[in-house]
């Protein structure tokens, strides 16, 4: 795995990204772990640093439902607003007056569950595209990393069901994991997810015995160098947003990963059925097509899209790939990412889960995916040995 090594330590020292913290895995357990880099000054990154993982934490939000939709609690295609009748007050923007105040209608469908869980329900965030944050402007809500229970209140930008578009879905989803359940979700989290899968440093809030161990997050300058920069999810927030809030490290995101290499268990706590499980890994959006997300805002992410002109859609929980990538992922890997390019993979039909993470922006920047991508290709080359 020496070729790993020297991925990361190469990365750090051409300034492609800050730091490093990197992981593979399989259904029996760890493969190879490194590290390179500073963490924060003073500090090397270590295997076991602290990551504010962002949208990592949506798959865990989307394993929270499906935990209860594999109890029978809960249905992928019930209406959010037969659980949660404040989400029927949510309407489609349908553009701008001359005035500049937005023209809003009702949706001509119901957004379910499954929307929610798929990024299909309208809701859609500010960073790739220019329509929220005219429509912030115009009107003062908040953005939902705020924390306020108020910043729920997004408009749908589409009708339900007619596009895939990133944003706030899984924040909602939570909430509908609190109605439906009583507990809230970050005790919801703790008690079906993370004690069961021994995910000892996965957290809602950076604890002392986790803080030292916390890493510093960096943006890149105008003139290509690192600063540092604050963000962080709010601390002891309103609600718990399922979209961002977490913080992790990557040997507890491997468990979590390794959790469905071993088809819903781990260690021998099962968490999904086998069956449940099937359901929730399957493309849920059909043909819907999952477009280049634009940026509207460059210093905190460059345009998204994983393996443009490859066929992908979207599961109750992961993006996926529909095709074989050479030399690289398998059809049926599943995978995403926190906006501080915390990234990872997983795939089934090799039986193996990546993670590369550190802590900086702009979100996928070309030269840190370019260390992605050599990163992983060492990983399957690795497996050839």
């Amino acid at each position: 795995m020496a070729e790993l090594d020297r991925i990361l330590a190469d990365a750090v020292a051409a300034e492609h990204l800050p730091f490093v913290v990197g992981m593979t895995g399989n259904a029996q357990g760890l493969l190879w772990s490194g590290a390179a880099g500073e963490a924060r000054a003073g500090m090397p990154a270590a295997v076991d640093t602290v990551f504010r993982i962002f949208s990592m934490t949506k798959a865990v939000g989307s394993t929270a439902a499906m935990i209860l939709i594999d109890r029978g609690r809960l249905s992928p295609d019930t209406a959010v607003a037969d659980i949660l009748p404040e989400f029927g007050q949510l309407q489609v923007l349908d553009g701008f007056d001359a005035g500049g105040q937005p023209r809003l209608r009702a949706p001509r469908t119901p957004a379910t569950v499954r929307h929610l869980a798929t990024h299909t329900s309208g809701l859609t965030y500010e960073f790739w595209n220019t329509d929220m944050p005219r429509y912030m402007a115009a009107t003062g809500l908040a953005t939902i990393l705020s924390g306020a229970r108020s910043s729920l209140a997004y408009p749908l930008l589409f009708d339900p069901g007619t596009r895939w578009d990133y944003g706030i879905g899984i924040d909602w989803l939570g909430q509908v994991v609190e109605k439906v359940d009583g507990r809230t979700i970050d005790r919801f989290c703790r008690d079906e997810i993370f004690e069961p899968l021994g995910m000892k440093d996965t957290r809602f809030e950076p604890d002392p015995d986790i803080a030292p161990r916390l890493a510093g997050v960096r943006m890149r300058g105008e003139d290509g160098h690192f600063v540092d920069f604050e963000l962080a999810p709010p601390s002891k927030p309103e609600f718990y947003g399922m979209g961002h809030a977490l913080y992790s490290t990557a040997p507890d995101y491997l468990r979590f990963l390794r959790l469905y290499l071993n088809r819903g268990q781990l260690d021998g706590r099962r968490i999904l059925s086998e069956a449940g499980l099937r359901t929730m890994l399957a493309n849920q959006i059909g043909d819907l097509p999952i477009p280049c997300l634009k940026t509207a805002a460059p210093p905190v992410t460059a345009d998204t899209e994983f393996f443009p002109g490859r066929r992908k859609s979207h599961s109750l929980a992961f993006e996926r790939i529909e095709e074989d990538v050479p030399g690289m992922r398998a059809a049926g890997s599943q995978f995403w990412a926190g906006v501080c390019n915390t990234h990872y993979w997983w795939d089934p039909k090799n039986d193996v889960a990546g993670l590369i993470m550190t802590q900086s922006l702009p979100f996928v920047e070309p030269r840190f995916m370019g260390v992605y991508e050599a990163f992983e290709r060492a990983v399957y080359r690795s497996l050839q040995r």
